[in-house]
């Protein structure tokens, strides 16, 4: 599907001058709407206007300068640019200074034109895909699961078939991929929303707790009676543990067996990684696979990717108070990009571009920067991957780069890089 020319609403009053322009600009590819004076361009241009505008400065009734103004205000991000006389020169470059996106002296060149024209719209075209990601991104936040993928679609329409069912769950999925989250999203949607959803980490529970902590009438499991209990890591669960698990799925009851035992109303939905079935007892997980489910590894739902960047980005930049930046360019970028983390590797780097603690790649940046602004984007993102990498230990980051560490730290310095900012990003 090839894209729609880009869009330009052209204002002038001069008629030859106009059918001139537009002559120019359609040759060029553009698609031109013309309008005699800035009245009638003011009542054609909406705030979902998908182009630029082009408009002359001096003009009966309402000047390019009043046009300009009336459309700042109604979006900020709509470019104009301004053809002004020899006379207009400082009006114009206020209008610069107050927003608009450029001006141009008659007679103009048409070269200038051109590249002044295209510029901004390529400028409008990634400013109107920002607004889509962002508003697609906020429209599923609602129904807590974010991607338009067909899996995706599917898990987010099994969760309210799923959260009365009278079924336990278990949900495979490599690190990173929202097991957990899926699971607390099942949780809310039914009734059991309004008890607890109590997690046990199966991975990090000592032996000697099984009896005294979880299994006890009032122990941990009893908690979440009338809720959902989740297990995290089932495969990593000792034998121990696995046996009492298979019984409390059998029997529905904690403490002893006999007239101590307490009967508990709870559903429960179980993690593992990816093939972690192999280590789990075969008792214990048919009696919890009622519903067997696999959240995919981002690899497989890569479209996704920029509506989980802005959704992320949007919750970086509310909670550190940054400024949010182009969502779209950063998304392309990202969508291109390996992830091994999954999600939750996305989330990280969304919350550092946020932060500009991670640079665009160099094939980002090729052509559009001078050649040592590009090395230095390079060694920044370098260094600041490599201490990322290293879990904030210097000492690691230095010998991964294979650097002397007065170099290291010289560049450090050289490239502004915030390395106690980079410890706690590693340590949050």
């Amino acid at each position: 599907m090839t894209e729609p020319d880009p869009l330009v609403a052209l204002v002038d009053d001069d008629e030859d001058m106009r059918a001139a322009t537009a002559q120019l600009l359609t040759v060029h590819g553009f698609t031109v709407q013309c309008f005699p004076e800035a009245t009638s361009a003011l009542a054609a241009i909406d705030p979902d206007f998908t182009g630029v505008v082009v408009t002359d400065v001096r003009m009966p009734g309402m000047s390019g300068i009043e046009l300009f103004r009336t459309l700042y205000e109604r979006d900020p991000e709509l470019p104009v640019v301004l053809i002004t006389g020899h006379g207009d020169v400082e009006m114009a470059v206020d209008a610069i200074k107050a927003g608009a996106w450029d001006f141009l002296s008659k007679p103009f060149d048409p070269e200038a034109l051109l590249a002044a024209t295209t510029r901004a719209a390529k400028a409008r075209a990634l400013t109107l895909e920002n607004r889509q990601l962002r508003a697609a991104a906020e429209a599923q936040v609602a129904n807590g699961l974010i991607g338009d993928t067909p899996v995706m679609q599917r898990l987010r329409t099994m969760i309210p078939m799923l959260a009365d069912a009278a079924l336990d769950l278990v949900i495979e999925g490599e690190t990173g991929t929202g097991k957990e989250h899926f699971a607390r999203l099942v949780h809310r949607a039914g009734r059991r929303s309004r008890h607890r959803f109590v997690k046990l980490d199966c991975a990090t529970v000592p032996p000697a707790l099984v009896e005294r902590e979880l299994f006890e009438p009032h122990g941990m499991i009893a908690r979440s009676d009338r809720g959902t209990l989740f297990l995290d890591n089932l495969d990593t669960a000792s034998a121990d543990l696995q046996a009492r698990l298979a019984r409390l799925a059998e029997t529905r009851a904690v403490g002893l067996d006999g007239s101590n035992a307490q009967a508990v109303d709870l559903r429960i939905i179980a993690a593992m990684k990816e093939g972690g079935q192999q280590a789990v007892s075969p008792a214990l997980f048919h009696l919890l696979a009622g519903v067997p489910l696999r959240m995919p590894p981002l690899a497989e739902r890569a479209a996704d990717i920029p509506l989980l960047f802005a959704h992320f980005a949007a919750m970086a930049a509310e909670r550190h108070r940054c400024a949010l930046g182009s969502v779209a360019e950063h998304a392309h970028r990202l969508a291109a990009r390996a992830w091994p983390g999954n999600v939750l590797e996305l989330e990280k780097a969304a919350e550092r571009i946020c932060l500009g603690l991670e640079e665009p790649s160099l094939a980002a940046t090729a052509g559009l920067e001078p050649l040592p602004v590009r090395l230095d984007a390079f060694e920044r993102a370098a260094i600041t991957d490599a201490v990322i990498a290293a879990d904030g230990e210097i000492g690691a980051a230095i010998e991964a780069l294979q650097l002397p560490r007065k170099t290291f730290y010289y560049r450090v310095k050289r490239l502004g890089i915030d390395l106690k900012s980079l410890r706690r990003q590693t340590n949050s």
